[in-house]
């Protein structure tokens, strides 16, 4: 077992840093950071970087929006 530390860095690929803020929890239980690239959709967002090229190509043909979490 890891440090959650460590944990975190592995899942991220970045160590932890205040400036780093946290925007929530998407549709699929990822963590999702202020800055981060998210597709929403039918009131969920998803954090892009975690989706397949299919996941993300079916959510845009149905009208998901890419957006910058804030």
């Amino acid at each position: 077992m890891d440090h959650p530390a460590i944990e975190r860095a592995m899942h991220t690929g970045y160590p932890y840093s205040e400036r780093r803020q946290m925007f929530g929890e998407d549709g699929l239980a990822n963590d999702v950071h202020v800055g981060d690239e998210i597709l929403k959709f039918d009131g969920e967002f998803y954090r892009v970087e975690d989706l397949s090229v299919d996941a993300i190509e079916i959510l845009e043909k149905h009208g998901a929006d890419y957006e910058i979490a804030k």
